[in-house]
């Protein structure tokens, strides 16, 4: 297992790679090449001098989250082809620069959707959160306004400003897709850059769908062991695997975490590990790290991932603001990095045990 924190690169990120390595167990960061635009090629200079920028600091490129699909690809345009050609030009140039792990995800129009971005909790600390009745009452075509007030002034990633501007052009191009065609799009795209998977030893692994449900009319074909089961069985590669995300299965509670990953045994290249906190059916809040600050049993969590032989990267997932920290929400470094110790102390407990019974 390799602990690892998510950094989203110069000019992004209020965290940086000095910090980072302070974290003791972080080895490597997952990071992107923010300013690239779904569709377009990364370039192996672009790649070779993030990767530069990494390495000077004491620190590895552990994997990349994300290369972002393009709408083209997931609605199927006739624009998906070419897409779909650069998409496996990056993975190329990905593959020669030693980078073996990309996480990506195939959701509609938002990657992700909070109701409130900085819930306050007992505490003082401030939280991702989600309401559903909040959601049901908002014109997702004007969400603009709401994701700019709520940012902290950094570019939210899945809400870049770009996106925010042709909300409405997005969902009439959406209008069309239900979840059979979404999905066959997704194994289309996955056949397709099979070959460079397999030559350069890349692992895909996907994102569940955040929240774990349909939002707005737009399907969510990745959300509970169902779905991702057809998909692993439909794309039966190695290359094609699973981003194992605690928060956003956790949003259903319904979803037995545990259960998924004994199902997706070596399937699972990567997994965001975070905690997350049921007010009611309707309404769910993200906690610290620790199994006692939310409604997850992180202890079972992490060894059923040990159980199972993962042997990928880690990180933890969305932090709380704490201690006057202003930064990214959920992406602050106090908070990820109390999870980042608090997971590889479940980590070495659970190994040492194991070796000891």
């Amino acid at each position: 297992m390799n602990m690892t924190l998510r950094w989203y690169g110069p000019g992004y990120d209020s965290v940086t790679l000095e910090q980072i390595r302070q974290i003791p167990g972080v080895k490597g960061v997952i990071t992107t090449l923010m300013g690239k635009m779904p569709g377009e090629v990364w370039t192996e200079e672009e790649i070779a001098e993030l990767k530069k920028t990494v390495e000077d600091a004491g620190l590895s490129i552990m994997g990349i989250e994300s290369v972002n699909v393009s709408d083209d690809i997931k609605i199927g345009t006739d624009k998906r082809d070419e897409h779909i050609k650069n998409y496996i030009t990056t993975l190329e140039n990905l593959g020669k620069a030693g980078i073996h792990m990309v996480c990506y995800n195939f959701m509609p129009v938002f990657d992700w959707t909070r109701s409130d971005l900085a819930r306050k909790r007992p505490d003082g600390s401030t939280v991702l959160a989600y309401n559903q009745d909040v959601i049901d009452q908002i014109d997702p075509e004007h969400m603009k306004e709401s994701i700019e007030k709520m940012s902290n002034g950094f570019v939210m990633p899945g809400w870049e400003p770009e996106r925010l501007e042709k909300l409405k052009a997005l969902f009439d191009a959406y209008k069309d897709v239900d979840a059979e065609k979404l999905f066959n799009n997704l194994v289309y795209f996955l056949e397709a850059i099979g070959p460079v998977c397999e030559k350069y030893d890349i692992h895909m692994g996907i994102h569940q769908d955040d929240p774990a449900w349909p939002i707005f009319g737009l399907p969510r074909i990745v959300r509970n062991k169902e779905t991702i089961e057809r998909l692993l069985k439909a794309v039966d590669k190695p290359y094609n695997g699973l981003t194992l995300c605690t928060g956003s299965l956790g949003s259903d509670p319904k979803n037995d975490i545990c259960e998924i990953i004994r199902m997706a045994k070596g399937r699972i290249p990567f997994a965001h590990v975070r905690n997350v906190k049921y007010n009611s059916d309707r309404d769910f809040e993200e906690a610290a790290h620790l199994s006692s600050d939310g409604s997850k049993d992180m202890y079972e969590i992490m060894k059923t991932l040990y159980d199972t032989g993962f042997d990928g990267c880690i990180r933890p997932d969305h932090g709380r603001m704490i201690w006057g920290e202003v930064a990214m929400p959920g992406y602050g470094l106090y908070d990820r990095a109390l999870g980042a110790c608090y997971l590889q102390g479940l980590w070495e407990a659970i190994d040492k045990n194991a070796k000891r019974a």
